[in-house]
C-alpha cells in the first residue's frame, strides 16, 4: 500500500487541514496475517451501502476522509476519526487512494468531472476505485481520462446488499490493471469475501451487470413460486423451507422469499436502483444487437411497483395481476 510520508505532522481531527489518526494500534492485515501499511482514504458517498463500507475500512486501521454533502455525514465515522472535507477536490487531495460509492453514471461523472471533483485534485500515483454499479461504456471513458492524469483506475461493483455491506462479505467484481488490483486487494478483503478480477476496465461493471440480471430474474420465479403456492391453498412459509433444501434453494429464495411473505420490504436495495441496472442491460443488449426478453418484462414488473421499497416488492406487481396477496 501507499507509505505515509515520515514528516507528517498530526493534527487536530474533524478537518481536512489533517487529523490524529486514532488506529495505530490497529493496523491492517491481509488475510495471510501479513501487516500493511495504513492508507489515507477518500470515500465518497456513504448510504446505505457506503457506510459501512468505509466503516470496514476504518476499523482495519485506515484514515478516512468524508465529502460534506446535504445530509449530514455519519456521526459514528466523524467519531472514530474521519475527517470531513468541503469538497470532492479536497478528499483527492487528502488522500492517496479515493474511493466512489454513489447511485448512478451521472453521479460518477459529477463527483469525478464536476467543479471541484476529485480529478481536480489528484496527482500522479493515486489510485481511483469507483464501487458504484454504472455504465460500462462510461467506464471505460472515465478510465481513460483519470490515467490521463498519471493515476490508475479500477471499477468494482460490488453484490450483497446492505446484509453483506454490513458483514464485510460483499461480491467485489474488478476490472483494471493487474497493478492497481493488487494494491486495493487488502482494501477490498475488508469490505467483502469473494473478489475477483475480472478483465480490463469496463469488465467489473459488464460484470455487474450479468449479476443484476440474474437477481431481478430470481426475484421474479421466488415472487411466482410463492404466489402459486399461497393461491394454492399451501403456506408459502412451509413451502419456502422445503425448497430451501433443494435444487431451487438459493440465497434470493431465502433472504427475498422470507421478505415476500413476513412483508418486511423497506429498502436494502431499492428497486429504483436495480431499474438503474436493468436499463444499463437493455441498452448494452440493444447496443450489441441482443434480446434479452425477461429482462425486459421483469423490467416492466419493477415499473409497476414504487421505486422507493426494496426490489423483493416485485412480488406486489404479480399479486396485483394474480389478484392475490401472499400470505
Amino acid at each position: 500500500m501507499i507509505h505515509r510520508s515520515a514528516t507528517a505532522r498530526p493534527r487536530p481531527p474533524g478537518d481536512c487541514r489533517g487529523c490524529v489518526r486514532r488506529n495505530r494500534r490497529n493496523p491492517p492485515y491481509i488475510n495471510d496475517g501479513t501487516e500493511v501499511d495504513m492508507s489515507k482514504i477518500g470515500f465518497i458517498g456513504v448510504g446505505i451501502m457506503g457506510k459501512p463500507m468505509a466503516g470496514h475500512l476504518q476499523a482495519g486501521g485506515h484514515q478516512l476522509y468524508l465529502v460534506r454533502h446535504r445530509t449530514p455525514l455519519p456521526r459514528e465515522l466523524l467519531d472514530s476519526g474521519a475527517v470531513a472535507c468541503d469538497s470532492a477536490k479536497e478528499v483527492a487531495e487528502q488522500a492517496d487512494i479515493v474511493i466512489t460509492m454513489v447511485p448512478d453514471t451521472p453521479h460518477v461523472d459529477q463527483v469525478l468531472f464536476g467543479e471541484n471533483g476529485v480529478a481536480a485534485g489528484l496527482s500522479p500515483g493515486k489510485l481511483l476505485i469507483d464501487m458504484s454499479s454504472i455504465s460500462p461504456i462510461e467506464t471505460k471513458a472515465f478510465a481513460s481520462r483519470i490515467n490521463q492524469l498519471g493515476c490508475d483506475y479500477l471499477d468494482a461493483p460490488v453484490s450483497g446488499g446492505e446484509v453483506g455491506a454490513k458483514a464485510a462479505a460483499l461480491t467485489i467484481m474488478v476490472g483494471g490493471p493487474d497493478g492497481a488490483f493488487v494494491k486495493a486487494k487488502p482494501l477490498f478483503e475488508l469490505m467483502g469475501k469473494h473478489i475477483t478480477l475480472v478483465g480490463a476496465n469496463g469488465a467489473g461493471q459488464t460484470c455487474k451487470v450479468a449479476n443484476q440480471i440474474i437477481v431481478a430474474l430470481t426475484i421474479e420465479a421466488v415472487g411466482e413460486a410463492l404466489l402459486f403456492a399461497s393461491r394454492a391453498g399451501v403456506d408459502p412459509a412451509g413451502v419456502r423451507q422445503a425448497l430451501m433444501g433443494g435444487f431451487a434453494g438459493s440465497k434470493i429464495l431465502e433472504v427475498h422469499g422470507e421478505r415476500m411473505i413476513k412483508r418486511t420490504f423497506d429498502p436494502g436495495f431499492r428497486i429504483a436502483l436495480h431499474q438503474k441496472d436493468l436499463n444499463l442491460a437493455l441498452t448494452g443488449a440493444r447496443e450489441l444487437g441482443l434480446s434479452l426478453p425477461n429482462t425486459a418484462t421483469t423490467q416492466e414488473l419493477f415499473n409497476a411497483c414504487s421505486g422507493d421499497l426494496d426490489h423483493s416488492a416485485l412480488v406486489k406487481a404479480l399479486e396485483a395481476l394474480a389478484g392475490h396477496e401472499i400470505a
